[in-house]
């Protein structure tokens, strides 16, 4: 490993490059982030859609106008993230060359080399840079394009089907051999002038003996990266309790020691978020050189030529103004938002975060089961979340899929079945043998243990389209058993809800995304939403908060995702693994890492 190289490239030119990444994502985050959204919300108002949702998903995308305005945004994102890059590596070859480099040369240079990205050559770069690298998250994504997640709902799915399961891992180490086949198509396309098809070509060539080694070599500086810095903020805190112990709380020398630390700690994870683009970049690039020199392979560099000097202070001079513009139309435009009540500044008030057990308590017990649901009542579940659906002869049971075959073994939909046949069946030994004999349950019974157990149920209607009369019943057994005020009817098919309001505007309703973008508060016939976790952020919790309606993320099973939705104060979490999510939520209240962190080092030094 050259690991000797890779520092000496990041020290030679250590200023410009923690300068410009310093700048690029302060540009970034004040202007081009928002503008890449502004862009894609125009889309949206061409598509004359106000939100997305996966109902609405497929309207949007087969709009002419929207797939061209779409290429066209895709087009530019990859510009701009190509010069993020490109600017590192012209940057950390100058080092290798141990030439200095000031920002604004090496900035237009990037320029240069990424308008390359418009040509018909190179169609195939924004497949790589906004999507291989992000997607396989190894460390070398441009710090504009934030890795992209496969929502959690559709893992899951894909974790508990076998042949999902292998088919998935085939596909991720596909995408590794691509990714390490075409490792250094940037360094050819940005240092060489190769076109994308040549790149990757002589990328392929380049690392034809080496993916594995590369791929071990890249991970090991990342390791060596992130456990440098665990280590610096374990010190950091080891220190702060001793002041502490010390100094005692009140002592002015021992605060401001411990100020001082925690500055340090601060600064340091500034230092490492600028740095650890170019430190992937460095790694690739002494490999990139080592391999060429293996294979005796002309090494070119980048060249300062007399007209880039020329034309640095006349060019630069126009980006600085061309920024000062931007940043100045930004802010209108963001205090006309504000004057016209675009943005709404309420502070949301402290909500008290309740769990809901997913299909009743699903892990333990057969799903959708009166042991399901007894389980979650005893795991202390405050809500439970089951399907609906209705049979043949018009009664409604507990089931989630159309098809009655997955959980009991018989290959029927759920319309071609009557109660009485469905009382045959056995709905639990598909999960575990202990369980034979286990029934459907009626909407009926869930009611009834329901309110026996003061416990609230997420009802959510599966329309299939045969139905009869469907909303009505659900929303006449509800109003029987005198139980408004403790359930909300769910769907994924935003008619239903229009239909349980026509028959009951007070019945408490809520709609279930997984896609959520846009205004989905124009959505009149939803009191709340139900929202698949990777399409939450905070300002659509704030938003929906601010208009005094509620938040539902599904389905959210471990540790870090759980407090993730605390953090972002969401009203309900539904999850498969009651327990935990219940613990987490009680750990949150009572105490956070760099506290127990504290404590352990206390009890240390009694």
């Amino acid at each position: 490993m050259q690991l000797k190289k890779i520092r000496k490239m990041l020290n030679y030119n250590l200023k410009t490059l923690v300068g410009f990444e310093l700048i690029y994502k302060l540009v970034t985050t004040i202007i081009f982030v928002p503008l890449f959204l502004g862009m894609f919300r125009l889309t949206l108002t061409v598509s004359g859609l106000s939100y997305l949702t996966f109902e609405n998903v497929l309207k949007f995308l087969t709009n002419p106008l929207v797939i061209l305005l779409l290429l066209i945004l895709i087009i530019f994102m990859t510009f701009y993230t190509l010069i993020d890059i490109s600017t590192i590596v012209i940057i950390l070859d100058k080092s290798y060359q141990e030439q200095k480099i000031r920002i604004k040369e090496a900035f237009l240079l990037a320029i240069q080399k990424s308008k390359l990205v418009f040509k018909k050559k190179n169609i195939g770069i924004p497949f790589l840079v906004l999507f291989l690298i992000p997607f396989l998250n190894i460390g070398v994504s441009s710090s504009f394009i934030s890795t992209i997640k496969i929502p959690e709902f559709i893992l899951d799915f894909i974790i508990n089907n076998k042949v999902l399961s292998i088919l998935y891992v085939i596909l991720v180490i596909i995408l590794i051999f691509i990714l390490f086949r075409w490792l250094y198509s940037l360094h050819y396309f940005i240092l060489e002038d190769c076109n994308f098809k040549e790149a990757r070509l002589k990328s392929a060539n380049l690392s034809r003996r080496s993916k594995i080694k590369d791929f071990l070599s890249l991970m090991l500086v990342q390791l060596l990266v992130t456990v440098f810095y665990i280590l610096f903020v374990l010190i950091g805190i080891v220190l702060i309790t001793l002041f502490y112990k010390i100094f005692g709380k009140v002592n002015i020398l021992g605060n401001l020691s411990i100020t001082i630390i925690w500055l340090l700690i601060m600064l340091s994870l500034i230092i490492v978020i600028l740095l650890s683009s170019p430190i992937s970049y460095a790694t690739i690039t002494a490999l990139y050189y080592k391999h060429k020199e293996k294979i005796k392979e002309d090494i070119k560099h980048i060249k300062l030529d007399s007209n880039i000097k020329k034309i640095t202070k006349k060019k630069f001079k126009g980006f600085k103004i061309a920024i000062i513009v931007l940043i100045i139309l930004s802010a209108t435009i963001f205090t006309y938002s504000i004057l016209n009540n675009k943005y709404d500044f309420n502070i949301e008030y402290v909500r008290t975060m309740e769990v809901t057990a997913h299909r009743g308590a699903s892990v333990l017990y057969p799903e959708n089961t009166m042991s399901a649901f007894q389980g979650a009542y005893e795991l202390g579940a405050d809500w439970i979340e089951l399907d609906v659906q209705q049979t043949e002869d018009g009664v409604l049971i507990i089931l989630h899929d159309t098809n009655l075959k997955r959980t009991t073994g018989v290959s029927k939909n759920t319309w071609e079945v009557t109660y009485e046949e469905v009382l045959k069946l056995d709905a639990g030994s598909f999960f575990d043998s202990k369980f034979k004999g286990e029934k459907i349950p009626t909407l009926e019974e869930v009611i009834k243990f329901a309110k026996e157990k003061n416990i609230k149920l997420n009802i959510e209607l599966k329309p299939t389209g045969y139905e009869k009369d469907f909303e009505k019943e659900v929303v006449s057994l509800i109003k029987k058993y005198h139980f408004e005020d403790s359930c909300v009817i769910t769907s994924q098919v935003y008619s239903v809800l229009e239909n349980v309001k026509k028959y009951d505007k007070d019945v408490e309703t809520v709609y279930v995304m997984s896609l959520a973008y846009g205004d989905v508060l124009k959505l009149k016939d939803a009191d709340n939403f139900s929202i698949e976790a990777s399409s939450v952020n905070s300002k659509m919790v704030k938003k929906i908060h601010n208009a005094g309606r509620e938040i539902y993320v599904w389905t959210i099973n471990n540790k870090d995702s759980i407090q993730k939705m605390i953090d972002l104060n969401v009203d309900n979490i539904i999850t498969d693994n009651i327990k935990l999510a219940k613990e987490t939520i009680y750990e949150s209240k009572t105490s956070n890492v760099i506290t127990e962190f504290v404590k352990f080092i206390n009890n240390l030094l009694k």
